[in-house]
């Protein structure tokens, strides 16, 4: 299979008027000489490691097949690898939904799990139950480990609580991403976990201490320090187009991963869902937790895809194609250590979205195989 495009973004640069040739599930090449034909740009399949599910689906789901109709949705969006994401609940049920994505991920259906709590701060919670927040106490950390096994590639934590340096060292040990947030930490036990081991900022901004000039939070630290990647929901609803270009140019595009938080309502629209043992009102695209007085609730994840979240940072923030491309598909897949994606380069594997000058995507490849055809 050979596609034409006007422009490839490859690990070396912009190649255009490109033919990226394909065979199987592979790249064999991209080079120049595609004879004008192509107008959209290549750039590599989106990676989402931060996910909830879609399509009334929430991931750890005991039923499989509705896991994996969650998966074929967002790979209809151009999310051509995922991580998988659950909410906090009981160990016993944590253990249980580790098991059925630990099936997934053995597939090659998933990239991995993450687990997003139960290690959580009160005060921070978002739209988790705080009835069932706790410490991350050695007996529940080794539990989490030993039932996601090789699956487990990451874990949310509020780096304060008690155990957290213990429980922090362990799971970098197991080979888990430990990441921050639903934290109410400052800025100075923020850099103390990152000396932990702590690598990645769980969206950043939100679920966190905001920034004050004389008491500076954790915002600062995480986008300063070379050894942190942070999460960025750029959806015009977690926080402003503004936010999200000082973010980005604070800590540059290689340390940037574009993610979803994507939960169940994603791709069906508004109105009433569970996330976890919780219940949430998605209203105008936007989904908050149903309150007993009826007042606002606090932002319950998102109904972002990543075609939304590209097409928004180029059309609303102002980042360039090839920087967009780096967000949502090169860093995160780095920093993970996710093999063979990420990149449109001889070897890895044929994930490919096609999207045009104003980031609209237009077509998906996956594994050699188009999803979505132009």
């Amino acid at each position: 299979m050979q596609i034409k495009v006007a422009h490839a973004v490859t690990p070396n640069g912009v190649i255009d008027d490109a033919v990226v040739t394909v065979d199987g599930d592979r790249i064999v090449s991209i080079e120049p000489g595609g004879g004008g034909e192509g107008t959209l740009w290549a750039v590599p399949g989106f990676v989402d490691t931060h996910c909830h599910g879609a399509v009334g689906v929430a991931f750890g789901n005991p039923d499989r097949e509705a896991n994996i109709k969650a998966i074929n949705y967002h790979r209809t969006q151009g999310t051509t690898t995922i991580i998988a994401s659950t909410v906090t609940e009981p160990i016993e049920k944590l253990e249980e939904q580790e098991a059925v994505l630990r099936g997934l991920y053995e597939d090659g259906e998933i990239a991995g799990i993450h687990l997003e709590g139960p290690f959580l701060a009160e005060e921070k919670k978002g739209a988790h139950d705080p009835s069932l927040l706790c410490d991350p106490e050695p007996e529940f950390v080794e539990r989490l480990i030993e039932a996601g096994g090789p699956a487990l590639k990451m874990i949310t934590m509020a780096v304060e609580r008690a155990h957290s340096e213990e429980a922090t060292r362990r799971f970098v040990e197991a080979g888990v991403h430990v990441a921050f947030g639903h934290s109410n930490a400052d800025d100075v036990v923020t850099a103390q976990s990152i000396g932990w081991g702590a690598d990645i900022a769980t969206h950043l901004f939100s679920a966190m201490r905001s920034i004050h000039h004389r008491e500076p939070g954790p915002v600062p630290v995480l986008l300063s320090d070379e050894r942190v990647m942070v999460e960025l929901i750029c959806d015009g609803i977690h926080h402003a187009p503004v936010i999200a270009a000082m973010s980005i140019d604070a800590a540059g595009p290689g340390r940037v991963a574009l993610v979803t938080d994507a939960m169940s309502a994603t791709g069906i629209g508004d109105g009433e869902y569970l996330l976890g043992e919780l219940k949430v009102e998605v209203k105008d695209g936007t989904a908050r937790l149903v309150t007993t007085d009826g007042s606002q609730g606090a932002i319950a994840g998102s109904t972002l895809t990543m075609a939304r979240a590209f097409e928004f940072v180029v059309q609303e923030v102002g980042v360039s194609i090839p920087d967009a491309a780096l967000m949502s598909a090169t860093t995160p897949a780095k920093w993970h250590g996710i093999p063979d994606v990420g990149e449109l380069a001889p070897g890895k594997f044929a994930d490919v979205c096609l999207v045009d000058d104003a980031g609209v995507l237009h077509g998906v490849l996956r594994r050699g195989e188009w999803v979505v055809a132009p």
